[in-house]
């Protein structure tokens, strides 16, 4: 496996400031954020490392270069909007920028994007089907064609008010994601399973490892403390950020121990990347960068430098 983090935690940074501190906090990979460059409407969001919208293969070969320069590798190409937003201008910018992030994974000589599948989040998983085939079919196969795979990220992106009731991704249980597999039919859409979300829903973090190890194509290493107090008094039927807290790898409820010995036992050999969502570490950018630092000293148990 390889060590990896998210960059979106670190915006203010060139991709070649990047890879120049990933290499210096002890990091194998990077996953690459790959916002549309413009204003951002959510946390975390509007980052841009690559800009696929102008990505040249001269381009391209500058960033290979600088991620060899490095010795940090990219784990991925990152993206994360929501392509069944019921405006269909909307949505139609956020499916035409997932398809220019497969086309520059493949300039790149990368095999892997990382998503959301989206949801219309006023409407059920039945009422959203037939919308989400003829969104994701053509874009499944798009990436066939292109040798790059589609990663899928299991959270519900149902947090805050905004996102009720259901949430801006459907993509978030074994059910779901059973159903998806095989309505899309192919071994180029897979996961990029975080177990952290899994937590705040009550749902087994480790089942999933074993029961979908063919389609784990992604690790993302996030942590989440549930407040058993808070949600005794609030109830399930209140919004997440109500009972739940997102922490640095070691400082939640997740039991990694456990997590890599059945990631282990599958032998998953890809990317773990940290992503960073944890308030108390985001006031500052030497912060970001200390939270990077001590969640690689506390994974690098599981996942020993090569």
């Amino acid at each position: 496996m390889k060590l990896g983090f998210v960059s979106a935690i670190l915006p203010e940074l060139s991709v070649e400031d990047v890879f120049r501190f990933a290499h210096s906090a002890g990091y194998d990979c990077v996953e690459l954020m790959c916002w549309p460059i413009g204003k951002a409407t959510r946390r975390y969001a509007g980052v841009t490392h690559v800009d696929v919208q102008s990505l040249t293969p001269e381009r391209a070969q500058d960033i290979n270069v600088l991620s060899d320069k490095y010795s940090v590798a990219i784990s991925a190409l990152g993206y994360y909007p929501n392509p069944l937003c019921p405006d269909p201008a909307e949505a139609k910018v956020y499916i035409a920028q997932i398809k220019r992030m497969i086309k520059a994974a493949r300039l790149l000589g990368l095999n892997t994007v990382n998503t959301f599948v989206g949801r219309d989040w006023t409407k059920s998983v039945d009422d959203n089907w037939v919308k989400l085939l003829e969104v994701w079919k053509p874009l499944v196969t798009f990436a066939e064609t292109c040798g790059v795979r589609i990663g899928i990220e299991n959270c519900p992106m149902y947090f805050t008010g905004d996102e009720w009731p259901a949430g801006k991704n459907i993509a978030h249980s074994p059910a779901i994601w059973r159903r998806l597999f095989a309505d899309l039919d192919s071994d180029h859409i897979g996961l990029n399973y975080d177990p952290s979300h899994m937590i705040w829903q009550r749902m087994d973090y480790v089942k999933p490892i074993r029961n979908f190890a063919s389609r784990m194509f992604h690790v993302h290493a996030k942590d989440v403390r549930l407040d058993r107090e808070r949600l005794d008094e609030v109830g399930i039927l209140a919004t997440p950020n109500e009972y739940h807290t997102p922490k640095l790898p070691g400082l939640g409820d997740v039991n990694w121990g456990k997590f890599f010995s059945v990631l282990t036992d599958t032998g998953y050999n890809g990317p773990v990347c940290v992503e960073v969502e944890d308030r108390a570490y985001e006031k500052t950018l030497g912060a970001r960068k200390a939270a990077l630092v001590q969640s690689a000293t506390y994974l690098r148990q599981f996942i020993p430098v090569r």
